[in-house]
C-alpha cells in the first residue's frame, strides 16, 4: 500500500488535489492539480515511493529480489539526477485539462484502464482506482469528485 499511502500523504501534506487515479501493475494514472508546483509534488512522490519500495524489496525474502534491484539500479544510471535506484520513468506525460470535455474524458480514461486490461468487468470493481468513489463507495485515496 506504499503508493496509496504516498498519494494520501501528498493530498494531506503537499497540497495535491486528486480528481481521479488508477494504479495498474506497471503504471499510475492521475488526474489532479497541486496548490504549489505539481512537478515538485510528483517528484517528491516518486522519490519517496522508490525508497519505500526498494526497502521493502530488500527486506522481503523475494526470489526475484536481486534481479529487480539490478534493474532499478541500471535504470538509475540512465538518469544523472538519480543516485541509486529508479522505479519510475524520468518524465510524466502531463495533459492540460483546460476544458470540461477534456477533463471528463481523462477521468473516464483513467477509470476504464482496468476494464480495457480485462482485469475487471466494471471500473468500480477495481480496488486501486477512484472509480469506486465515483460509484458512491469509499475508495483508498482521498479524491475530490467533480
Amino acid at each position: 500500500m506504499d503508493i496509496v499511502d504516498s498519494l494520501n500523504f501528498c493530498v494531506k501534506e503537499k497540497g495535491l488535489h486528486i480528481y481521479a487515479w488508477c494504479l495498474m501493475s506497471n503504471h499510475l494514472h492521475l488526474v489532479g492539480r497541486a496548490n504549489d508546483n505539481l512537478s515538485r509534488v510528483i517528484g517528491d512522490f516518486k522519490k519517496f515511493t522508490t525508497k519505500k519500495i526498494v526497502n521493502r524489496i530488500q527486506e522481503e525474502p523475494e526470489s526475484r529480489r536481486d534481479w529487480m534491484l539490478y534493474q532499478f539500479k541500471y535504470a538509475a544510471k540512465l538518469d544523472k539526477r538519480i543516485k541509486n535506484y529508479s522505479l519510475w520513468q524520468p518524465t510524466s506525460h502531463p495533459i492540460l485539462c483546460d476544458n470540461t470535455e477534456i477533463f471528463e474524458q481523462k477521468i473516464d480514461y483513467t477509470h476504464q484502464n482496468p476494464v480495457r486490461a480485462m482485469i475487471v468487468g466494471n471500473a468500480e470493481d477495481y480496488l486501486f482506482s477512484s472509480a469506486r468513489d465515483y460509484a458512491g463507495e469509499k475508495g483508498l485515496v482521498q479524491v475530490e469528485i467533480v
